[in-house]
């Protein structure tokens, strides 16, 4: 199992996290999917098929960029 946490300055209320974890839930390979608003962070537990190119690329596609650093 594959574990990333990923800074995400768009997040700033329960609605953001609601959408982020159900997007993200939906992949093939995805555990678990942990956002947090106060924090600004999503964990995220997967294994193949998924990677983190394709999770950053949904975060994007949502509206929720990661923040590289």
């Amino acid at each position: 199992m594959n574990s990333v946490v990923y800074q995400v300055p768009g997040i700033s209320c329960g609605h953001c996290v609601k959408a982020i974890e159900m997007e993200l839930g939906e992949l093939e390979g995805i555990i678990k999917v942990t956002a947090d608003a106060e924090s600004r962070s999503v964990t995220i537990d997967f294994d193949d098929p998924a990677t983190e190119n394709q999770l950053k690329a949904v975060l994007k596609e949502i509206n929720y960029p990661v923040q590289e650093s």
